[in-house]
């Protein structure tokens, strides 16, 4: 994507390192482009098709009644799980020395335990059940994220990290609106979509052994136990991590601003706009078409703009704005055209942050040598933002009813924009 090179693979580095620097990588490498791309797309198609339509669907058919507070609940055990997961696989993956590499195996073990939890999960009669499998798909899924984040850390050089982003967001952007669309078809059959979605999701492991080709990681140093390991591996970072953090809480904020709607745009249209089941899922097909598109348009854009001009912030800073207009679209009226326009603004503004957001966290990592877990820890803003969304919406509706979650996922997004401006490391 990079419009300064060849767009084909680089020769191969022949002996296991650590990170790339610019003079290992002198042309684009198309090839971890690919497989970058297409592992964000698996698990993201799959997440987000469950997340936002077959598990609320799901929910209802559970417990019509009290809906929001299970919603409410399973996103609370869900983040818990997910945060604990980040670290210890994200750590795990740091550390592994095999003849597959250090990311490859992870990735194949979140696969396949993916598929056979979102399986179990489309055939879950009781609350607690759903909670349960849920919580479990969080380990596994969380086993595919970190290693792919850390990939991205690992095998890419700098000159690249814009592009490669977009790459990434490319898969994020397809795999949002396709998730959603494809989930939209199975309303009626709530347990073959989520089959649909644990195939897809299986297809990770096999795109990162085609794509990724990773060298042996047995030449790695080992790191002998001891508490300082353990401090530098398995904690939150606590040296040089200003910036870090500063990113950590404005990617959590704009997290939470996406999904405080979109986690509950299932209720949105039936509940605050009062849809039929036919219309509803007639404008959950056009929201998500419309983010996919607008995201795919700005992966092919943001990225490579952003390893042109030198800048990442300008770009997420004017992200967080676009997503926070987007979000309050529904707050000024009840109609169904308000959420086209919500996904038209604020899927352009995602699209812009998903393409640029992940070569700001390269950016502002304390240590390489932790790609993966400061990346999976940086994750949790984003799995973390999914998974507060529906809980923050919850307690304003419950609270105010489901205008209010509008304008409270405006004010979240602009809080981002602050936490932004205020890193001083990248431009």
């Amino acid at each position: 994507m990079s419009m300064n090179s060849v767009v084909t693979d680089p020769p191969e580095i022949d002996s296991w390192k650590p990170s790339t620097t610019d003079a290992d990588q002198p042309k684009f490498p198309l090839r971890l482009a690919i497989g970058l791309g297409v592992g964000a797309f698996c698990w993201i198609v799959a997440y987000l098709g469950s997340v936002s339509i077959l598990l609320p669907a799901r929910i209802a058919e559970i417990d019509s009644v009290h809906k929001a507070a299970i919603v409410a609940l399973n996103s609370t055990v869900a983040m818990v799980v997910a945060t604990v997961a980040n670290i210890l696989i994200g750590a795990s993956s740091d550390l592994t020395r095999s003849k597959w590499g250090r990311r490859t195996p992870w990735i194949w073990v979140g696969s396949i335990g993916s598929l056979v939890s979102l399986v179990v999960l489309g055939q879950v009669r009781s609350a607690g059940a759903l909670v349960a499998v849920w919580a479990v798909y969080q380990i596994f899924l969380n086993s595919i994220i970190a290693p792919l984040l850390g990939t991205l850390s690992d095998r890419i050089a700098p000159r690249f990290r814009g592009s490669i982003a977009s790459s990434y967001a490319l898969g994020i952007g397809i795999g949002t609106g396709l998730g959603q669309l494809i989930g939209a078809q199975f309303l009626e059959n709530i347990g073959a979509g989520f089959a649909v979605m644990a195939v897809v999701t299986a297809l990770a492991g096999p795109a990162a052994s085609i794509c990724f080709r990773e060298l042996s990681s047995l030449p790695m140093p080992k790191k002998a136990f001891s508490s300082r390991m353990v401090m530098d591996n398995f904690v939150f970072a606590h040296r040089d991590a200003r910036d870090y953090y500063l990113a950590l809480v404005g990617k959590f904020l704009v997290m939470l601003a996406k999904f405080s709607v979109q986690g509950y745009i299932l209720y949105i249209l039936t509940d605050y706009m009062l849809l039929g089941k036919a219309d509803t899922a007639a404008y959950i097909a056009m929201t998500a078409t419309i983010i996919m598109v607008t995201g795919i348009v700005m992966a092919f854009v943001a990225g490579p703009i952003a390893d042109r001009i030198g800048r990442l912030k300008a770009p997420v800073i004017i992200a967080a704005v676009l997503i926070g207009v987007g979000v309050f679209m529904p707050f000024l009226s009840a109609q169904p055209k308000m959420i086209l326009l919500y996904a038209l603004i604020a899927g352009t503004g995602l699209g812009v942050f998903n393409s640029v957001d992940q070569a700001l966290n390269i950016s502002v990592l304390p240590n390489p040598e932790t790609a993966a877990k400061d990346l999976g820890i940086l994750n949790l803003a984003n799995t973390g933002g999914q998974i507060a969304g529906p809980i923050v919406s919850a307690a304003v509706i419950t609270a105010f009813g489901y205008h209010a979650i509008f304008a409270v996922a405006a004010a979240s997004a602009l809080l981002a924009c602050g936490a932004f401006l205020a890193i001083r490391r990248v431009r």
